[in-house]
């Protein structure tokens, strides 16, 4: 297992901690991890040609929400 993903498990596993401090910090770290997560993998979309409301399908959003989310990032490629 690679050092991200040891730090992925050990920082899912606290969110079940009884410690309130040492959960919650767990849960911000995931909403930290898939925000970026969400980012790269609409970036990769985009790039490959989906349009907005295939990726918005894909995440149970609307069309509306991924776009005005995304649209103004400036990612790697050109459109």
């Amino acid at each position: 297992m690679s050092q991200a993903s040891s730090e992925v498990t050990q920082v899912a596993a606290a969110t079940s901690s009884q410690d309130p401090e040492v959960g919650l910090a767990a849960v911000a770290a995931l909403r930290g991890l898939v925000e970026v997560l969400e980012a790269l993998q609409v970036e990769n979309a985009r790039a490959k040609g989906w349009s907005w409301q295939q990726i918005a399908a894909r995440l149970g959003v609307t069309k509306q929400a991924v776009h005005h989310k995304y649209a103004g990032r400036r990612f790697g490629f050109r459109r």
